[in-house]
């Protein structure tokens, strides 16, 4: 087994030697219902805890990840000596497997403590409101591995294929927290460095592999990429003029920026959501996704109707 099959000599890989290939994927949604039941097993359950419900909540996990979910949550339920595992502790073994370990002795300001909200506000009441995106699991301002604040979205269902205006809204809420600090602080903060790395990696994406700019038409220039070394990227020649170098860079940065006043109009236009929930965070350091919903007050796509009858937000972007 290998996850780099491009290393091996081709001599290994002709007819009659190890002539076939067989692709061990992430497993579905079904398929992690399956392993979840047999790690589930000689584990106490409490009558609340559905596995359908845990397997919708861990995509992309693998069947290891999946058995050291129902370990974790059955190593915190018994430190709480309890007789069955119960949601609580499935969630909690969650948040540790997927952001790691809470950091107890990171204290930070109180001024610190509002950007955190505020930023993950900004996130949560952008994704909230846009119709495209990925319904708000759960938004915590607690510090975790190396993030000082998360906000969780679920996907209704498994997606293999995505849509140019998912894509789109995914990076507007990405750049939500970024927008509300400068709406708020009027600055901005290290606090969006990832944020900033995801989105600039997905619209590059977008652009160079999967022909999603108006302005380049339908066109892949990602080129192949090869790896040296695991996690160690060789620099891939370019198969394209300055000229047309130059308009990616300006196209990447084109889309970023609409992207971001997708977010900033957003939340702009909802600054009293924002405000609220920011509010709820400093008192709860947590709040789960009804609990956004509720604070923003009207159902998504009522609130997404209201803002595009107003011209409030923008109903695409270019």
């Amino acid at each position: 087994a290998t996850n780099r099959p491009d290393v091996l000599d081709p001599a290994l890989l002709r007819p009659g030697r190890f002539d076939r290939q067989i692709t061990v994927d992430l497993p579905t949604m079904a398929a992690r219902v399956d392993i979840l039941k047999i790690h589930a097993r000689n584990k106490p359950l409490a009558e609340e805890v559905e596995l359908r419900t845990i397997a919708q909540g861990t995509p992309g996990l693998s069947g290891a990840d999946l058995r050291n979910l129902l370990n974790e949550a059955a190593l915190l339920a018994a430190r709480k000596n309890k007789t069955a595992i119960e949601n609580e502790d499935i969630e909690d073994a969650r948040d540790k497997i997927l952001m790691g370990l809470e950091r107890e002795s990171l204290i930070l300001t109180e001024r610190e403590r509002r950007l955190v909200a505020y930023h993950e506000a900004g996130h949560a009441i952008t994704a909230a409101i846009l119709p495209n995106a990925d319904p708000i699991h759960k938004v915590t301002i607690v510090p975790r591995g190396r993030a000082m604040g998360v906000t969780q979205q679920m996907p209704d269902q498994e997606m293999y294929i995505y849509p140019k205006e998912y894509l789109l809204e995914r990076i507007a809420v990405m750049m939500g927290g970024r927008a509300a600090e400068e709406l708020v602080f009027h600055t901005a903060t290290s606090g969006a460095e990832n944020d900033l790395k995801e989105a600039t990696q997905l619209v590059r994406k977008m652009v160079l592999d999967w022909g999603m700019s108006d302005r380049l038409g339908h066109i892949a220039l990602g080129g192949r990429r090869e790896q040296v070394f695991l996690g160690e990227e060789l620099g891939h020649p370019r198969e394209y003029s300055e000229k047309t170098a130059y308009e990616v860079d300006e196209e990447i940065k084109a889309l970023l920026e609409s992207a971001y006043t997708k977010a900033a109009e957003t939340l702009q236009t909802n600054r009293d959501k924002l405000d609220a929930l920011a509010d709820a965070l400093l008192a709860q350091e947590e709040v789960l996704g009804d609990q956004v919903l509720d604070i923003v007050g009207v159902s998504k796509q009522e609130a997404v109707s209201e803002a595009h009858r107003n011209g409030e937000v923008p109903a695409a972007v270019a």
